[in-house]
């Protein structure tokens, strides 16, 4: 069994550059709160978990060469961008619809979820896998975590600690915002939130399409 000790400077760096990744505000942070507080710890954690997928993926392809393939085909990263914007413009219409309707009863906020897990996880992955930066953000990990030549297991501990970080971190949100006052909250301010939730969105996206990445 390889011995870790070697490399674990560069890990511990590595792991907590990721660690502030994942706490800063960001579409799918942000994405993750207002679901679980709107619709339940279930709703959130599925979310969560497609976020997660989403990040794992980058990960794994970063690891594997994405760099490289990034250079060789740099318009790829062009078309990605921009279906990662569309996909913020239509959460932000969305936030907008939601914050437009009148004023919801607590009952009504008790029903089913409008969207089942399984979408609610589509939704978490798809947010993650179209935002380009995603892409650079693990790249950068990887040149920090992983120093050339590293072994295979060096990667497996690497990726492995990430994910556990992000398990904790995005199933956290969910958690502790799907709690009764942070929901008791939301139904005061509920147009307000989901008002914000609209421009931040909509912001991200103009932001992710004149930003050079």
């Amino acid at each position: 069994m390889l011995d870790l000790t070697p490399y674990l400077p560069q890990l511990l760096v590595a792991w907590t550059a990721y660690i502030i990744a994942v706490v800063s505000p960001g579409p799918a942070v942000l994405a993750i709160i207002a679901t679980s507080v709107s619709q339940g710890r279930k709703a959130g954690l599925a979310l969560a978990l497609g976020v997660l997928s989403g990040s794992y993926t980058w990960a794994m392809l970063t690891a594997s060469g994405l760099s490289a393939l990034i250079r060789t085909y740099g318009q790829a990263i062009v078309f990605l961008k921009i279906a990662g914007a569309c996909y913020l413009f239509w959460l932000a219409y969305n936030a907008l619809k939601a914050a437009m309707r009148g004023e919801v009863s607590r009952a009504a906020l008790r029903v089913p979820l409008q969207m089942s897990l399984k979408k609610l996880y589509l939704k978490g992955l798809g947010i993650h896998l179209t935002n380009p930066k995603a892409i650079f953000a693990w790249i950068m990990l990887v040149s920090l975590g992983m120093p050339a030549g590293a072994p295979v297991t060096v990667t497996a501990a690497f990726i492995g600690g990430c994910m556990l970080i992000g398990l904790v971190s995005f199933c956290g949100f969910a958690i502790v915002f799907s709690l009764s006052p942070v929901h008791r909250a939301y139904l005061k301010s509920r147009r307000v939130i989901e008002s914000l939730m609209a421009g931040f969105f909509a912001f991200a996206g103009l932001k992710l399409l004149t930003t050079r990445l």
